[in-house]
């Protein structure tokens, strides 16, 4: 995609900058098989000086701490293919004279080797938590680390391949490297490869806009604030001062075009521009804006997600750049979500569409439609199901103690915590249930389809409510799996250490799957596409990719609930008119929580959340009490259908059927046609 002309690319003087402090990364290579090897010269420094104009060329720091980027490979060998690539990653790592020895050999042993010791903090957690200065200041830190790394080992490699590269072959740079930025996170790269191609290349400003733009694009994975990152303009200066100076000619620039070429839209330039100093106490870095300004093309993961961008959060770019803005539905890979964790349901699929080439065309699935209804296929698929969650009772049993009943409906959300996902609402509904059973008589029980509910995931280390709705469930299972009343019919199991093998094991065991989250605010998910790629039945809102999934399962085979995103801003105002009233069976939930049922547990600041009609903390903003009696609706549906277990084997293989639109090999294939322009290149 063309550089957009509308910006304004002069090379206009600049005065001169005060000295500031900034940070280096330079670059060690290794050799694949995560070897660390020999040690390629470059670098990059945090808190040095800059000095020199902005456009000058062949800028240079002064001073500051320096640090090397050490390289490991990790081999990707693919899927029956003849080559491999590799994953990069990086390691932060001081010199060798960044040792004192003269000090170490005075007993001063922690100072001799402090910059080792914040070299080591970079990566040694990634994402940090950041409710401190100082976590802002490691977070930062690791995130230029990333993207400088990175981009100094493109140059690198881009220069090395073309050994008589020079500036005016710079053009074809973009032809060779495509940077996609997920999220806000990599925003960095954008000053980063300008500053490189500007202060260590030595080109001007017009070339090297051009390359970064045709060489950036970014995916946002969501709307929500932590991953459209604002970042203190003090801090950046600080630590990044010459990245800063670089963003506020990109922004100045932006803000000149808007004005020059789009008057209808200068109104807006407040909210677009890059710098907010609406608060002069603390102006920011809206790395969103960076990004969209910055890139050729930006997309988001869904249709719906993707609509929301374009009509919502970045609606006044999109009339700018119409043609910038794409949808990429995500995608998950069938031979570890398939083949590999679910060995029993792949040859019974293999068996019945006559081929094993469903592991890389998985629209072939569609071939078990014609068998939807075929007793042979039932009574195979039904024996699938049953060893897995045989295999998945044994790991429950062996993480938790718990023993459950592979008979039982097994009802799986296995996901972040968060909010916006609302496990609360889950585990509420669970509580309801809990409470019908002990008002039930013996007969009554009877009735009742038994239900397994398992929920996993990882809160955020500084996310306190994330973390009062995991003590919550594991406070209801100890009490609903100890009562001998109910134990029978209903239990309750937090999945300890979640992570990528548990999930092949809990994935193939699921028959029902919740993907709960408030309409408009889930991007997409890719988990309810693994769930219903193994036959998994979701109950759900019209969310992410839910909505997809829906249309290609068919209606049928999915239990739908609660506001859709359109709704859900009109709702939240009539929350905070006072309009709201809550169902008998919600308020019943939470007084059962705060009688102390499950114990001691103070749970007021989390069920707070859920009250009153406003302000902070409070007013139910993800619409957990709306929902509510829709999700306990669309529970007892799912109770009665599972109870016609033809009807309910019909609903799992035509499940797996419609899965193959989520394939990632559609979707890289559509990143790759669409947005970094490459072709296939086949290995003979």
């Amino acid at each position: 995609m063309a550089c957009d002309t509308d910006m304004d690319y002069s090379n206009s003087a600049l005065p001169r900058r005060d000295k500031k402090k900034s940070l280096k990364i330079g670059l060690i290579n290794s050799a694949p098989g995560r070897f660390p090897g020999m040690m390629l010269c470059s670098q990059s420094d945090f808190s040095a000086m800059s000095r020199s104009c902005l456009m000058a060329r062949n800028r240079k720091w002064v001073g500051g701490e320096v640090l090397k980027a050490l390289a490991y490979d990790v081999p990707i060998p693919g899927y029956k293919t003849k080559n491999a690539i590799s994953l990069r990653l990086w390691e932060a790592k001081a010199t060798a004279e960044d040792f004192n020895l003269f000090q170490f050999n005075d007993g001063q042993y922690e100072s001799s080797a402090q910059l080792h010791a914040r070299a080591e903090q970079i990566c040694a957690v990634l994402y940090p938590g950041d409710a401190t200065e100082e976590g802002k200041l490691l977070r930062l830190k690791q995130q230029f680390f990333l993207c400088s790394a990175s981009l100094q080992d493109m140059i690198a490699r881009f220069k090395e391949r073309k050994a008589d590269r020079v500036s005016g072959k710079w053009s074809e740079f973009p032809s060779k490297v495509a940077v996609q930025l997920n999220d806000t996170h990599p925003t960095l790269a954008i000053p980063e490869l300008m500053r490189l191609l500007m202060d260590e290349e030595g080109l001007g400003w017009d070339e090297a806009w051009d390359i970064t733009y045709r060489t950036v694009s970014y995916t946002n994975h969501t709307v929500l604030p932590e991953a459209l990152e604002k970042w203190s303009q003090i801090v950046m200066r600080k630590l990044l001062p010459r990245h800063m100076e670089i963003i506020e000619e990109i922004d100045k620039r932006f803000r000149e075009m808007v004005i020059s070429k789009h008057k209808e839209m200068e109104g807006k330039i407040d909210s677009m521009k890059v710098l907010d100093g609406s608060n002069p106490q603390k102006p920011v870095v809206r790395m969103a804006n960076l990004c969209v300004v910055s890139s050729h093309t930006v997309n988001g993961v869904a249709e719906l997600h993707s609509n929301i961008l374009k009509q919502e959060l970045f609606a006044d770019y999109v009339s700018i750049w119409p043609n910038k803005f794409q949808n990429k539905t995500n995608g998950i890979t069938p031979r570890r979500w398939l083949k590999f964790c679910n060995p029993e349901l792949s040859e019974i699929i293999t068996k019945w569409i006559k081929t094993d080439q469903w592991t890389s065309d998985l629209d072939l699935l569609t071939g078990l439609r014609k068998f939807a209804d075929d007793e042979k296929l039932h009574a195979e698929w039904a024996a699938a199901k049953l060893a897995c969650k045989k295999r998945l009772a044994k790991h429950v049993l062996d993480a938790t103690g718990v023993t459950i009943d592979p008979t039982s409906l097994f009802d799986i959300q296995i996901k972040r915590i968060h909010e916006y996902k609302r496990q609360l609402l889950n585990i509420l509904g669970a509580v309801y249930r809990y409470k019908k059973l002990k008002e039930m008589s013996a007969e009554e029980k009877q009735k009742v389809t038994p239900r397994t509910v398992m929920i996993g995931g990882k809160a955020f280390a500084t996310y306190t409510n994330a973390k009062r709705i995991v003590k919550l469930v594991n406070d209801v299972g100890a009490v609903v799996n100890n009562d001998p009343e109910v134990n029978k019919y209903l239990k309750v199991v937090f999945i300890p250490n979640y992570n990528v093998s548990v999930a092949e094991v809990l994935i193939p065991g699921s028959e029902l799957s919740q993907h709960i989250s408030t309409a408009g605010m889930e991007a997409s998910g890719t988990s309810n596409m693994k769930f219903s790629l193994n036959g998994c039945v979701i109950i759900g809102t019209l969310d992410g990719a839910n909505v997809e999934i829906r249309e290609e399962v068919g209606e049928d085979n999915f239990f739908l609930f609660g506001a859709k995103a359109d709704q859900v801003a009109g709702l939240r105002k009539d929350r905070e008119n006072g309009l709201f009233k809550p169902d008998p069976r919600f308020e019943e939930a939470k007084q059962l929580i705060r009688s102390g049922a499950f114990g001691s547990y103070n749970y007021e600041p989390l069920l707070d959340s859920l009250e009153g009609n406003s302000g902070f903390g409070r007013g139910d903003y993800f619409l957990v009490g709306y929902d509510f009696p829709g999700y306990i609706d669309a529970q007892d549906r799912v109770d009665a259908a599972y109870k016609d277990k033809k009807k309910w084997i019909k609903m799992s293989i035509l499940n797996t059927a419609g899965s193959g639109k989520f394939s990632s090999d559609r979707t890289i294939a559509q990143y790759a046609k669409e947005i970094w322009d490459i072709k296939p290149s086949p290995v003979a």
